[in-house]
């Protein structure tokens, strides 16, 4: 029987750990902290019986995934859910709300042009996330599809703004595109928004019932089926500590693998790896706040996402601040209400509340105050319904997870060339040039998400080679 090791244990590391063993290969995950899950932790973080997600909290792309789907994970007892509402974008003079329904949204942004954008690549999204749930550089079964969501995803987000007409239309739209921690001037700074936004249309911004740890339990519980062994609390630095395996699956930074596969990997790629780019960093607190947020736009007390970056303008220009390494004055927040789809996650009128805000990478103060205000100027009252917070820093962060170089929390800048090179320029991206040895992290296709197809395309591409 052929035998494999997966270093790491988030969504990617044991995606790619199931498919293998799946396959036959007898696998064993080793996972330097104490709990598996990655990006997919859940814990108590402020009161106890609150549920908080560590990371990941919302997943727009993870039930539409292949992966998912191949290994029944709704069988194993994941379940999603969704709030009322999938995301609210409060402004001064009100705000706007993204609908399950393109039309709907559309209408209530008094904005027909949202529609024409969105509505028809909703339409065609199961074949269009088919095509980028891979490589980048293969042959399209849907071209034909795949063009206007790639033509749309190509703009720098500036561009695609000015298709919608509507000041709220363009501000919805400058939330979505902020999570891939950009500037909206720069090429391709649309394709996150884009994918996103056209998620929350065809499959909703869902949350895991029981918090996202339900991700890994029940990838893990399908792992158990087929016989898969695990072992935390040991870091790996290099491949000499793991003895003769035909197959090893490195679920890290680029950087990372360099050290750990050391002087076997080729100099050109070795290089790539330690010159890969990482992005801004995420300041996370997570609040236990009695009674809910009182947003003044009450279509966000519906919400299971709060984006509060004001206008289209003020988004943009905090984000280009950010990637200057500059902290703005009114940085842009991600709030997540993840109670409002999941109630299990509150005790009585107590509920866990999760937000971030964009920080430069490695920030080093204290953005505490910052989000507390952001949310206070969306939520007069706010403060006043704090009981208890934790905070992580971007150090934190990377404690926490080491592939969150610096706070980086999706592995890696989404620049227009990792975006469509990620993470090196290669037809065969999950290669590391070692034998064997293969890269399943979020630096490699299709990037950040809790969708597992990291680790799903890279075991696939091992048992090809294999």
């Amino acid at each position: 029987m052929s035998t494999a090791v997966v270093v790491g244990s988030g969504p990617n590391g044991l995606a790619a750990a199931l498919t293998l063993a799946a396959a036959g290969v007898a696998v064993t995950v080793i996972e330097a902290n104490d709990t598996l899950g990655g990006g997919v932790r859940s814990a108590e973080s402020t009161l106890p019986g609150l549920v908080h997600d560590e990371c990941s909290g919302l997943h727009p792309l993870a039930l539409g995934s292949p992966f998912a789907r191949e290994f029944d994970l709704a069988g194993a007892g994941l379940a999603w859910t969704r709030a009322p509402i999938e995301l609210a974008h409060p402004l001064a003079d009100g705000g706007a709300a993204l609908h399950h329904s393109a039309a709907e949204t559309a209408a209530g942004l008094d904005d027909a042009s949202w529609s024409a954008v969105f509505g028809p690549l909703a339409a065609r999204f199961d074949t269009i996330s088919e095509e980028f749930l891979q490589p980048m550089l293969h042959v399209p079964r849907h071209p034909i599809h795949l063009a206007r969501f790639g033509a749309y995803s190509a703009l720098p987000t500036d561009l695609m703004a000015r298709r919608l007409r509507t000041p709220a239309a363009r501000a919805l739209f400058a939330g979505t595109a902020a999570h891939a921690f950009r500037p909206f001037d720069t090429p391709f700074s649309a394709a996150i928004g884009v994918a996103l936004t056209t998620a929350a249309h065809r499959f909703g911004w869902v949350a895991a019932r029981g918090g996202s740890g339900a991700i890994a339990d029940a990838i893990l519980t399908r792992c158990a089926e087929y016989g898969v062994k695990l072992e935390t609390g040991r870091r790996v630095d290099s491949l000499d500590e793991l003895g003769p395996v035909d197959l090893v699956m490195l679920d890290t930074a680029p950087g990372a693998a360099a050290r750990i596969c050391g002087d076997r990997m080729p100099g050109r790629i070795r290089h790539a790896y330690n010159t890969f780019r990482h992005g801004p960093g995420a300041f996370k607190v997570d609040f236990a706040v009695e009674g809910g947020v009182p947003w003044t736009y009450e279509p966000a007390r519906s919400a299971g996402t709060v984006h509060l970056g004001g206008s289209w303008q003020e988004t943009a220009a905090a984000e280009k601040l950010v990637a200057r390494g500059q902290l703005p004055e009114h940085p842009f927040v991600l709030v997540g209400q993840q109670y409002l789809a999941d109630p299990t996650r509150s005790v009585g009128d107590l509920h866990p509340l999760y937000s971030y805000a964009h920080v430069p990478a490695g920030y080093q103060g204290d953005a505490t105050d910052a989000i507390t205000a952001r949310i206070e100027q969306f939520a007069p009252g706010f403060r006043d319904r704090v009981r208890a917070i934790a905070v992580r820093t971007t150090t934190d962060m990377t404690r926490h997870n080491a592939n969150y170089v610096g706070g980086d929390v999706v592995t890696g800048a989404n620049s227009a060339r990792q975006l469509v090179f990620r993470p090196r320029i290669s037809v065969h991206p999950y290669d590391t040039g070692v034998p064997g040895v293969y890269l399943c992290s979020a630096a490699t296709p299709p990037g950040a998400g809790a969708h597992g197809m990291c680790g799903f395309n890279a075991a696939h591409r091992a048992l090809d080679r294999l």
